[in-house]
């Protein structure tokens, strides 16, 4: 989380940081409030519908209808990944024209954006179609060979309420694209937070332990060490980071003084609470007690960084207080209940659960803004999967 002044909403996230940036004419005590209460509310919304969107993935019959599973050699590779992806972009943006990289990235993020907020909406707006809506299934294959060695390049499924979502969200992408607004940074921001954390499954505890841990380390580091995660966010104009202006109640929708949270602050403890809440759930018992845990250890985790950053008055690493709250609190509730090894023998990926259309392929995220975007890499050829691949479009 950061404060920082930006021009119509596009200026610099940190992606797992709290602190204070740059000169600016001090922010009411209620905007303040009104600031950070709604930066609270929009991290916790995408962690707790994406968790119960991720009890509805289900294990197609193909590979490549499964989400995407973190195994424990993905989770100690993450933090080196990240700051190698970290410490590049610092040095692009010093070598290289910042107004031309960040046009670069507005273009693969209006793209990006658009596929993803249009998932997010998908499930909602199929409530508001009409019984006799003419609702016509398309594909688009590319394949490569032929025969028995013919292999699939691209297979995006999609049918007419698709394009209609698709449409509808094309309309916040030109928004974005052309003014950079803050509202619609923020739909982007939560609609790839949700998909992250429905379609990013950590495999056990274990692996979830090693991720968080590994990027507890490098957020401290980065944050504490030296200035390259805040000078990458401040640079890197993208709906990676959710915002909300602390000057509102004076300048209205036009508002400059920001606020902000990485999404990684959100989505690295989401699918931690998103396996958590599938735990539950295999336990058979009507009860969502770790979930429940580790959703209110993140809600004391945020609260404690916004309140040591207005202490120290400094840059605050986020998962520096939501990884040992999100971790600890439901590991002591195992401890209580006598469920540890349990809860460390619990294989999220051996489940089968109940199919719902979803996104595929979505690839492995970490807290850094550079990592986001890596990310989200694959989408372009592969989300909006939908249905099982129909054997008749071959």
């Amino acid at each position: 989380m950061e404060e920082a002044k930006a021009h119509n909403g596009c200026g610099a996230g940190d992606a797992s940081a709290a602190g204070a940036a740059g000169a600016r004419p001090p922010a009411t005590p209620e905007g303040v409030a009104l600031a950070y209460g709604s930066l609270v509310l929009m991290a916790l919304l995408p962690i707790f519908f994406g968790a119960l969107r991720s009890v509805s993935c289900a294990k197609g019959k193909n590979a490549s209808d499964m989400p995407e599973t973190i195994t424990s050699r993905d989770a100690a590779r993450f933090p080196i990944v990240a700051s190698c992806t970290l410490l590049g972009l610092y040095l692009f943006f010093k070598i290289f024209s910042q107004e031309y990289i960040n046009l670069l990235l507005s273009m693969y993020f209006f793209v990006l954006g658009i596929l993803a907020l249009s998932h997010t909406i998908s499930p909602v707006m199929n409530k508001f179609f009409p019984v006799n809506f003419p609702n016509k299934q398309y594909q688009l294959l590319f394949t490569q060979g032929s025969g028995e060695s013919k292999e699939e390049i691209v297979n995006y499924e999609f049918d007419t309420k698709d394009l209609v979502c698709l449409a509808m969200s094309s309309i916040v992408g030109v928004w974005y694209l052309l003014r950079k607004h803050w509202i619609a940074n923020n739909l982007f921001g939560l609609a790839f937070s949700l998909n992250g954390v429905e379609l990013l499954h950590l495999n056990n505890v274990s692996t979830g332990c090693i991720l968080l841990g590994g990027l507890f380390v490098y957020d401290v580091f980065w944050v504490f060490g030296t200035n390259v995660m805040v000078t990458v966010a401040k640079s890197f104009e993208a709906p990676i980071k959710l915002v909300f202006p602390q000057d509102l109640l004076e300048k209205g929708l036009e508002a400059d003084n920001f606020a902000m949270l990485g999404l990684g602050d959100i989505v690295i403890p989401g699918i931690f609470i998103a396996l958590l809440l599938r735990f539950d759930i295999s336990l058979k018992r009507n009860t969502h007690t770790y979930f429940y845990t580790s959703f209110m250890a993140y809600i004391l985790g945020l609260g404690l960084t916004i309140f040591i950053m207005h202490i120290f008055k400094h840059a605050q690493p986020a998962l520096l207080y939501l990884v040992p709250a999100c971790i600890g609190f439901p590991l002591l509730v195992a401890l209580v209940k006598g469920e540890v090894a349990e809860m460390f023998s619990y294989e999220s990926s051996a489940e089968i659960l109940p199919h719902t259309p979803r996104l595929t392929h979505f690839p492995s995220v970490s807290g850094s803004p550079s990592s986001l975007a890596d990310s989200m890499q694959q989408t372009l050829s592969c989300s909006h999967r939908r249905r099982q691949q129909n054997p008749s479009a071959m």
